[in-house]
């Protein structure tokens, strides 16, 4: 049996984005974190967005090239995002990530707060540590 909560799996270090930043700027937060994407946050930690890896590089692509205006996050977030509680099982989610659901979360309280963010990775270093506890013979 398995008994990891999300809040043991997830990381509370996690890229801190706002609306109004820079999305190159963005992008060196979600590099500095080495994360695929992240949750845009007002001040107050509450979820607005989610801003990825390949978002940033697309804008970053055309300031290098066009030397084209700099984007906002705003510019260019989703703003409709999946989420995840901390009441959901680990394991439920790692399956919904095997499908076309995303692979990377943010971890929101019940107002809307991001608590955290949880990935792919998250999950199989949580499997990773405890798969050889339950192959143990009793």
């Amino acid at each position: 049996m398995i008994t990891a909560s999300i809040a043991d799996c997830m990381s509370k270090e996690f890229a801190r984005i706002h609306p109004d930043m820079p999305v190159v700027q963005a992008a060196g937060k979600l590099l500095e974190h080495a994360m695929l994407g992240g949750p845009v946050t007002d001040a107050e930690g509450q979820l607005l967005g989610w801003i990825s890896e390949q978002e940033c590089l697309q804008v970053s692509i055309q300031v290098a090239y066009y030397n084209q205006r700099v984007a906002t996050v705003r510019d260019i977030m989703r703003t409709e995002v999946l989420t995840v509680g901390l009441a959901m099982e680990p394991l439920l989610l790692a399956q919904q990530m095997l499908g076309d659901k995303p692979k990377s979360y943010p971890v929101v309280d019940g107002a809307g707060k991001v608590l955290g963010v949880i990935t792919r990775r998250h999950l199989l270093q949580m499997l990773d540590r405890v798969l050889p506890q339950l192959s143990r013979p009793n």
